[in-house]
């Protein structure tokens, strides 16, 4: 067997490695459990500091296979220090693969095509990335979802049932289910005339305290109602903040009316280019949810 075609072995540095992360999770394990969160320390840090630890002890045979292992043991003990925001490096672990093994594919080609100073482009590629940090602006941080559903009621029991307000009901989308996407786990007030409010009420989770979202009606028309949000205190304020919201419903025929809802809101998260539509999605399957809460089927 040649020297190269051996499987590379363990190092004194990959014990290290494994050491160090193995000692920064247990010291957060502890905090963790200090503060209350005994319920979600396992989940939210034992495990991913295993997995952490584990991979620090497989050395990489290929140089995209060391930032593979690299990359991800950064993710993990980035999920273990942010515990309560572990899902924001969910959602951008694949923006953080493509970018590291992106950058290490070109510094490869620049390589071997003999021309080492190209790789002063390879800046170039984390410009994108930039966007919210500081010097580089925001790019259309005002987004809107909007969701239609026909229902098999009559346009006046709709308007009864909207102004009857939400009620908390079990989670049937998948993405959100899947994420573990915070949702109100309760829910209060009722009516469609001008004041009215709706409180949604967040539970606390592993994700973080839970809070609450107040909307107030602002205007009324004709089978429209427009809310205003005058508080938010709900764990999803770090991820986006609550504009605007319209409700509309039209009768499509005598037994079948047309329900709209549409959101305003302002994306906390950035580059636009990558988390906007991730946030599109999200947002447009809680809106969906929400209509659930309205009981109209």
């Amino acid at each position: 067997m040649n020297e190269q075609d051996r499987p590379p072995r363990r190092t004194a540095a990959n014990w290290v490695l494994a050491g160090l992360i193995s000692a920064f999770g247990m010291v957060v394990f502890v905090a963790t459990v200090l503060d209350g969160r005994a319920d979600s320390a396992l989940l939210f840090v034992l495990l991913p500091t295993a997995l952490a630890a584990t991979l620090a002890l497989l050395p990489g045979r290929t140089a995209h296979g060391r930032v593979f292992v690299i990359t991800t043991i950064a993710l993990l003990l980035a999920a273990v220090a942010l515990h309560e925001g572990a899902i924001c490096v969910i959602l951008a672990a694949p923006l953080v693969y493509a970018v590291s093994h992106g950058t290490t594919a070109l510094i490869r080609a620049l390589r071997d095509a003999s021309r080492p100073y190209a790789v002063i482009a390879v800046p170039l590629l984390l410009l994108p990335g930039l966007e919210g940090s500081g010097p580089a602006p925001r790019i259309a941080p005002d987004q809107s979802v909007e969701v239609v559903r026909v229902v098999a009621l009559p346009a006046d029991q709709v308007a009864t049932r909207l102004a009857a307000g939400p009620r908390p009901v079990p989670v049937r989308s998948v993405p959100l289910r899947l994420l573990g996407v915070p949702t109100p786990g309760q829910v209060s007030g009722d009516g469609l005339d001008p004041g009215d409010r709706w409180m949604f009420g967040y539970h606390g989770s592993a994700h973080g305290p839970g809070g609450h979202l107040l909307a107030e009606v602002e205007t009324v028309g004709v089978q429209r109602v427009g809310f205003r949000f005058v508080e938010d205190s709900s764990i999803t304020a770090r991820w986006f903040r609550w504009r605007h919201a319209t409700l509309s419903w039209r009768a499509v025929d005598g037994r079948h009316t047309e329900v709209r809802i549409r959101v305003d809101y302002t994306r906390g998260l950035d580059p636009s280019w990558y988390f906007g539509p991730i946030q599109q999605v999200l947002l447009g399957a809680g809106t969906g949810h929400l209509l659930d809460m309205m009981a109209l089927r």
